[in-house]
This record gives C-alpha cells, sequence and structure tokens, in this order.
C-alpha cells in the first residue's frame, strides 16, 4: 500500500499576509510598551534607596528601546516577508488592518507612529507616503479621548494643614516622610502665599491628584491641581529624600513654574502610565499653552512628541504663504539655521565643510547631539529633535536660504521637481540669542540675562557639561528670561577638559608675541580668558564677576572635575528658589 504524497503547501493570500504581519506589529509595540513601563516602573525603587547612577543608566537605557524594539521589528518583518518587504501595494493592506487591530486602544496614535517608522525605514520615504504610512495631520491626537486618568480626590473638612496631610499619605513609599505634619504644614503655607486672590473662605476647597507620580533625576513629583470656590489652579509637590527620609522641598501652583518643570530643557520623566494620550489631556489642563508634543515628549514618548511637532507646524505651514528665512543671529560655521518667522521652531542642517577654525567632522556634531539627547539637561540645554527626509516646497524657501543650503549644504538636499527634500536636519524650539537680546532690552533684563547665563555655566558644569563655546551668541533666552545653551558643535564634558592657567611669559619678546607663544592642546581651556571674548560692557562684565566669578578661575573648574570624577551629585533644583519650602 503506497503512501500518499503529500501535497505543496498553498501560498498564503496577501490578506492572509497583512493579517498576519498586523497583528505581529501590534504585538511588538505592546512588547516595547511593556518594557518601556518595566524600565519607568523602577524610578520608585530608585527613589526610595536613592539609586541615582542606576537612575541615569535606566533613562537612557528607556530612550534607547525604541530604536532597538523598531531595529529588532524591521529584522523580523524582513525575515518573514523576504523580497516582498518593499511591496507597497502589501504594505497599504498591513496598514489597513492594522488600523482595525488597534481601532479600540486608548493610545493608538503611539501605535501608528510605530507604524510608521518601520514604513519609512523600509521605503526611505522622502516627505508623507499617504499608501504607506498613516497620515492625520487635521485630528489633534487627544480629540477622541474620553477616558479620564486615574485620580486621587481630597476634600478640605478641617484645615488645609490636615488635607495635605491625607495628600501626603496618600502616596505610599518605602521611606517613611522625616516630618509629615511639618510638610503638610509647609506646604499648605505655600499654597496659600502663591495662589492668587480668590474667592471665598477658605482659599482651598479640594485638592485633585493624579494617581502617577512623576519621577526625575533625585525627586518624586506629585501632580494636580487645587480647587477654591470657582477657580482651580495647577499643584505640584516636589518631594525630595535625604538622609532623614522624604520631606517637601517645592510647591508649584503658577502655571509658568509648572510650565518650567515640564519644558524643553529638561530630562524626560519617569512616570509609569498605563495610557498616555488621558494623561496628556489632564497635563493641558494645568497648561493650556504647553504644545502637545511637549508634554508627550517629556513623559519620554519622544517619537510621538516628533510626531505631533510635524503634525502642529505642517498644519500652520499650509495654511499660510510665508516664507522660510534665515534665522536672527550671527550666521553659523556649522550648521544653516532657517526658520518660519510665525512659528516658533528652527530648522538646523549640518554644512558639508566647515571653516577651518572648527576641528571636528559632521559625525562629531550627530554625536554632540545624541550626548544631549541622553544626558541630563539640567535645565539649561535645549531638547532638539532629529528628522530625515522632510520635504518642503522651492518656492517657500526666501532667495537667501536656498542660496545657503545649495552653497553649504548641498549633500544634505534632494531636489524633486517644485520640491526639496532635506535628507537630515534637528528641529529645536526657536529662542532669542542672547547677543540679541542684551542689545535690545531694558537694563533691569539685560543684567538679570547676564547674571542667568553665569548660573547657566555653573549649572552645566554641574551636570558634566562645558559648552566648549562659550560666545553669547550661542545661547538664547526663552521668554522666562532663563538663559539656554543651544548650539552643540563644540560641546564635551567636564571631565574630559584640560582646565589651565595661562602661562606667565618669561620675556618681552613672549609677552609682546601676537597669539599664543605657549603650546594649547585640543582639550586645554583656559578661564582666565573667557572674558575677553563675550564682549560685555564694563559695568555687566564687572556684575558677571562679582555673581559668578569662580568660573573664571581654574581651581573651581579643578574642584567641579574632583568631585564628578569621584562619583558626586550636584543638586540642581529645577524650580526657582522662591517656591522651595523652608527647611
Amino acid at each position: 500500500m503506497s503512501s500518499a504524497i503529500p501535497l505543496p503547501a498553498r501560498p498564503q493570500s496577501d490578506a492572509a499576509i497583512a493579517q498576519a504581519c498586523a497583528s505581529d506589529l501590534r504585538d511588538a509595540f505592546a512588547d516595547y510598551n511593556a518594557r518601556f513601563r518595566a524600565i519607568t516602573q523602577r524610578a520608585k525603587r530608585r527613589f526610595e534607596r536613592r539609586e541615582w547612577t542606576a537612575a541615569r543608566l535606566d533613562a537612557i537605557e528607556r530612550i534607547e528601546l525604541y530604536d532597538v524594539c523598531v531595529a529588532e521589528t524591521s529584522r523580523r518583518l524582513e525575515a518573514e516577508l523576504g523580497e516582498r518587504v518593499g511591496d507597497r501595494g502589501l504594505w497599504s493592506q498591513v496598514r489597513d488592518r492594522y488600523a482595525a487591530l488597534i481601532a479600540p486602544l486608548l493610545d493608538q496614535e503611539l501605535n501608528k507612529t510605530f507604524f510608521n517608522t518601520l514604513t519609512r525605514r523600509f521605503f526611505k520615504t522622502r516627505g508623507v507616503d499617504p499608501a504607506s504610512e498613516f497620515v492625520a495631520l487635521d485630528i489633534e491626537p487627544t480629540d477622541r479621548l474620553t477616558h479620564p486618568v486615574p485620580r486621587l480626590n481630597y476634600t478640605a473638612t478641617r484645615s488645609p494643614e490636615e488635607l495635605f496631610q491625607r495628600v501626603l499619605a496618600g502616596f505610599r513609599f518605602e521611606v517613611p516622610y522625616a516630618d509629615i505634619v511639618l510638610s503638610a504644614q509647609r506646604i499648605a503655607a505655600a499654597v496659600d502665599a502663591q495662589l492668587p486672590r480668590w474667592e471665598g473662605e477658605p482659599k482651598v476647597r479640594a485638592v485633585e491628584m493624579l494617581e502617577t507620580v512623576f519621577y526625575r533625576e533625585r525627586r518624586a513629583y506629585l501632580v494636580g491641581r487645587v480647587f477654591g470656590e470657582r477657580e482651580f489652579a495647577p499643584l505640584v509637590i516636589a518631594l525630595f529624600h535625604e538622609d532623614q527620609g522624604l520631606r517637601a522641598d517645592a510647591v508649584m501652583v503658577q502655571r509658568d513654574d509648572v510650565a518650567a518643570l515640564f519644558g524643553i530643557t529638561r530630562s524626560y520623566f519617569q512616570a509609569d502610565l498605563q495610557t498616555v494620550g488621558d494623561a496628556v489631556v489632564f497635563l493641558r489642563t494645568l497648561l493650556p499653552r504647553k504644545p502637545v508634543n511637549e508634554i508627550y515628549t517629556v513623559l519620554g514618548r519622544a517619537k510621538q512628541g516628533k510626531t505631533e511637532r510635524y503634525r502642529h507646524f505642517y498644519r500652520h505651514f499650509e495654511s499660510s504663504d510665508e516664507q522660510l528665512t534665515l534665522a536672527e543671529g550671527e550666521k553659523g560655521l556649522v550648521m544653516a539655521v532657517f526658520t518660519l518667522p510665525s512659528y516658533p521652531l528652527v530648522f538646523k542642517i549640518i554644512r558639508d565643510e566647515f571653516a577651518p577654525s572648527k576641528l571636528m567632522t559632521r559625525q562629531d556634531v550627530v554625536d554632540k547631539y545624541q550626548l544631549v539627547f541622553k544626558h541630563d539637561r539640567a535645565g539649561r540645554l535645549i531638547d532638539a529633535q532629529e528628522f530625515r527626509f522632510l520635504r518642503f516646497p522651492r518656492a517657500r524657501f526666501a532667495p537667501e536660504v536656498l542660496e545657503d543650503l545649495f552653497d553649504t549644504c548641498r549633500s544634505s538636499v534632494i531636489e524633486d521637481g517644485d520640491h526639496l527634500v532635506l535628507t537630515h536636519m534637528y528641529v529645536e524650539r526657536r529662542l532669542r540669542p542672547l547677543n540679541l537680546f542684551l542689545k535690545e532690552s531694558p537694563p533691569e533684563l539685560v543684567e538679570r540675562a547676564v547674571l542667568d547665563y553665569g548660573l547657566a555655566i555653573k549649572e552645566l558644569a554641574a551636570s558634566n557639561i562645558f559648552p566648549g563655546d562659550l560666545l553669547l551668541k550661542n545661547f538664547g533666552v526663552t521668554r522666562h528670561g532663563r538663559v539656554i545653551f543651544y548650539d552643540y558643535d563644540e560641546l564635551c564634558l567636564v571631565t574630559e577638559c584640560q582646565f589651565r592657567e595661562l602661562p606667565k611669559p618669561r620675556d618681552d619678546d613672549e609677552e609682546m608675541h601676537h597669539g599664543a607663544w605657549y603650546y594649547v592642546g585640543d582639550d586645554d581651556v583656559f578661564p582666565e580668558q573667557f572674558t575677553e571674548f563675550l564682549g560685555l560692557p564694563r559695568r555687566l562684565r564687572e556684575a558677571l564677576i562679582a555673581r559668578h566669578g569662580e568660573i573664571f578661575n581654574v581651581q573651581w573648574w579643578h574642584a567641579t572635575q574632583a568631585k564628578l570624577n569621584a562619583g558626586q551629585f550636584f543638586d540642581i533644583p529645577p524650580y526657582r528658589e522662591e517656591v522651595r519650602l523652608l527647611r
């Protein structure tokens, strides 16, 4: 009796392949999300045990996780699909099946961004491809959200002090408060002092807090709202872990203070949110002027932040006929920088060649931006998002921008009919260059900015960052008057610098010599010379030296290096001294 010959396997239909790929992609993003949350959930233990070095490593691991998961998924799909991985028709079907699978999910926009990241890498998409990716430029990602973020509610039944003691007790830590009654008393007093005049007595009728605790660097934040008779305000309580236990370190109820805490110059929060979109909706009630893209980004969802930034900019760009112009300020030697005057962003493209004074390569510049992306920004480094293959109509560029791009950035520009495709750029929030701010502002704001410039250098040094080039043109001023560093091509670690005293000339020939008569290495820095290059009037230079004279002293830099090399952490509170509680 002969055995039956097995029939060859029937080839799968495109519909079946598309369904299988869509399921794989849904599961791949779910895996990424689970791994993201697993890292985030470590933050509570790091805070309770004061494991600050491990917390920083967690932050870097979480930043890198997205690209790790995209690469894993990409390799798996390439193995499964073979030569069909580049079939746009098939991917159009995958997209439709994927959309149906994720439709019930609250955070489906994050799933769509993950899908788009993969297809853009497969197809090297230039601009937007509606046939193979999700395009939703007319819909805010939070418009469909009706699910309330989990929160805790407290009513003022007795005194404000008793109310805030209940609030603190509602969040469980393995470490006790050093004095929970004293912390509650100080919170109540600070809220009363900071709140504007509200009708009725008492001012505070109720408090509503997110269940999720927000962690960043050495602090934990309780985030919510405080309610009066008819008004409400943000409420953020910063907790600090010291030897004696936990204590409340600061209270913020003013929107500007909370906006700065959730700002573009800070590292990302570790906040274990079951869903992200509903938290974004809640935070928008606290910060109505804060763009959605910045909220997603500061919550650690940097890719979604990029998607929302592009979505919002593109909508504005399409609604006007304004031209892209060169950004104000001195022309950069490393970057070409342009902007849309009515929109608060700048676009930065690395030039093909640098001036002879710039001893670096293109890869060196990319590495500097990667360093900033992963580093503790200490509130003094602006967040720069990396974009590839953005398409713009040629007619929307001012002639001087076209000239600059074609003359100095030719390798980053592709001409495609009536459009230009810019293959690689960094996008940042636009700030007013400090050198221009000092020329156009009233004297009291000028002096305040100069003194904050000195403080910025100190705080950057405390986070192991040396700007490299301390010229005023490389710093900008926010709308809150805060001085921020944004030109990263010469940035380096403080621990890598060789801070030296200026050698004393041995004779008249050396003293009269034009230029340096002594050897200067690539990593050598002479703090005594800093003031010579700032171009500040005498009054402002003297004010800077009086307040921050240490930064011009080589011994101060050596001491800072020694502390950093010893693993010592400098505490840089991410809020004004005025909102800190008495110790």
